[in-house]
């Protein structure tokens, strides 16, 4: 399958060099080089929150060009535009082989939250009819995908199993050969239902507020990162990126003139594939969503933040990684802080950092998993 253009198969060097060019046109200080990224502040959907209060609808921040405004729960409001790929779904879509001639029925939502515009505007821009299904009435979008042919499902990875399973209800045959989802799950068992029935199902990564961020291709290795974002994996709470392999938060910065978010904290975990997909695009991948990243915990009636004990770890160069863990004795909450690190004495640095007192232990450095967790709770209330 042609690739969507030739942004998929550049250098590493020619991305990167666009990259910064685009990224500094959005900035009012240029930076010298993308590494130099991560010297900006992270910029989390709790702070947008507050701005958006204190300046609505959209906290003050850079939107052009917006035909659309959106309310998120939160609420968060997003701005939308309907000029060409917009929200660089069209490089997903086209992906999977959605392209003209296809009939794609939309059954992510239209009222109030993006996901439906979205889709619509990528497939749009590959030149495909949309069915604007939104959600509900099984039977009405059993009856819509036969009338007006259907070949092309959007909507959340179980839906639709539900539309198949009222389709044979009915007795009748539906023509969707193609799936993309998001915005949930896809067990294997539930792809492996749908290629029974002879449907390729793929998924995307997005979010409201930044649009598209990665994919499946054909290869079904990880999710590829859109061109239009630059994807950074950092320690939980924090904006230190972390080592190619290890589990952290995905931070991502939007190129888009019209709404440009620069080091947007989604709150997923995920991590980076070495080497490229065998599919021939050269982007950047990720292994998909591997958890949340607030791992906020309250122990001893006192909130423990990622951010805290990351911070332990940068004022001890000698330390590699640390972990708290939560348990109880009787009725009572234990702290136990794991600290990797050649040795040394580490109660009085944590009753400072965590303000509360718990029991250390120093391990072997490389003996913690390199899993993105800062703050493990093995609590049971049975």
């Amino acid at each position: 399958m042609s690739h969507y253009d030739k942004l998929e198969t550049r250098s590493a060097e020619a991305r990167q060099a666009a990259q910064l060019e685009a990224l500094n046109g959005l900035l009012d200080a240029p930076l010298e080089s993308l590494s130099d990224l991560a010297s900006l502040p992270v910029f989390r959907k709790s702070e947008l929150a507050e701005r958006q209060k204190a300046t609505p609808p959209f906290g003050g921040l850079t939107v052009r060009n917006a035909s659309h405004v959106f309310q998120s729960p939160g609420p968060i409001y997003e701005p939308g535009g309907n000029s060409h790929d917009w929200w660089r779904f069209g490089r997903f879509l086209h992906s999977l082989g959605v392209g003209e001639g296809d009939v794609l029925q939309n059954c992510f939502g239209y009222h109030l939250t993006p996901a439906g515009t979205m889709f619509e505007n990528g497939a749009h821009a590959v030149g495909t009819m949309v069915l604007p299904a939104g959600t509900g009435q099984t039977a009405l979008q059993v009856e819509a995908a036969m009338a007006v042919g259907t070949t092309v499902y959007a909507g959340t990875p179980d839906y639709l199993k539900v539309i198949l399973e009222k389709a044979d209800e009915m007795g009748v045959t539906l023509r969707i050969t193609k799936a993309a989802v998001s915005g949930g799950a896809l067990f294997p068992s539930l792809r492996e239902y749908y290629a029974d029935r002879g449907i390729v199902c793929r998924q995307c990564y997005a979010t409201a507020d930044l649009g598209h961020i990665a994919y499946e291709s054909e290869a079904m290795e990880g999710m590829i990162v859109d061109e239009h974002v630059i994807v950074e994996i950092v320690t939980p709470g924090t904006g230190d990126p972390v080592g190619e392999g290890e589990v952290g938060e995905v931070v991502v910065t939007a190129l888009n003139p019209d709404y440009p978010l620069i080091r947007f904290a989604t709150g997923d975990m995920s991590a980076v594939m070495a080497g490229q997909s065998p599919c021939g695009r050269t982007n950047m991948r990720i292994k998909g969503w591997m958890g949340r990243a607030d791992q906020t915990t309250k122990i001893k009636g006192m909130f423990v933040r990622p951010e805290q004990v990351a911070a332990f770890v940068k004022a001890h160069p000698e330390v590699t990684r640390a972990r708290v863990i939560a348990t109880r004795e009787g009725d009572a909450d234990v702290m136990t802080v794991r600290v990797e690190s050649p040795g040394g004495d580490y109660a009085g640095a944590v009753q400072d950092t965590l303000k509360m007192k718990g029991v250390v232990e120093v391990v072997a450095p490389g003996s913690l998993p390199a899993d993105g967790v800062l703050i493990e709770d093995q609590r049971t209330y049975d």
